[in-house]
């Protein structure tokens, strides 16, 4: 009876530190997009869907740097002067503009900070920016699926190997093998193109 006690005891310490194990892996999320709580509700799907602009109108220093960039009050009024000019959150656009402000929007997407990640070179590659960020154009706030998660952690532990998850590295290097096997691309496959 003692012997058996004592595996059983064993089992549930191993038990208890893969467990933990587990949730410390899944804890240390890298960086993450998520929804937040803007300054000003921007509904990415009526812009996109229902007026039809183009991501970079906003986003116009994707084609020329690595970061997408945002838009300017400037911007925003240039429409909305006239365009829904009555809205409260139209209203928010003037009052910045008026204390010579910009909008301080809260970032969504964020790499690690030893990540290069030019968006001039995936548009130039012909890449949509719903390949990498989803269906914004759906999107009334606008997220991102990244990171770690338990299921995935779990799978690893047991030896399977589950689907990278979007804005990841594995991810980003699928895609890579992936243009360059179908579209006959030369997406670069070394370290030193995003860690430098």
């Amino acid at each position: 009876m003692g012997a058996r006690a004592g595996v059983g005891a064993l089992g549930v310490v191993l038990l208890a530190i893969l467990v933990f194990l587990a949730v410390s892996s899944w804890s240390r999320q890298p960086a993450v997009a998520k929804a937040s709580i803007q300054p000003i509700n921007f509904p990415h799907n009526t812009h996109v869907q229902t007026y039809k602009l183009d991501c970079q109108y906003c986003h116009s220093d994707a084609r020329r740097s690595e970061y997408a960039g945002l838009p300017s009050v400037t911007r925003c009024l240039g429409c909305h002067k006239i365009t829904a000019a009555d809205r409260p959150e139209i209203k928010k656009l003037g009052e910045y503009l008026a204390k010579g402000e910009p909008i301080p929007w809260v970032r969504v997407n964020k790499l690690p900070e030893f990540t290069y990640f030019p968006h001039k070179a995936h548009l130039r590659a012909k890449l949509t920016c719903q390949e990498c960020h989803g269906a914004v154009e759906t999107m009334t706030t606008f997220a991102a699926e990244t990171g770690r998660t338990l299921t995935n952690d779990l799978l690893n532990l047991v030896g399977l190997r589950p689907a990278a998850r979007p804005l990841t590295m594995g991810w980003c290097v699928d895609c890579h093998r992936r243009q360059n096997a179908t579209a006959g691309m030369h997406a670069p496959l070394d370290c030193v193109t995003c860690h430098h």
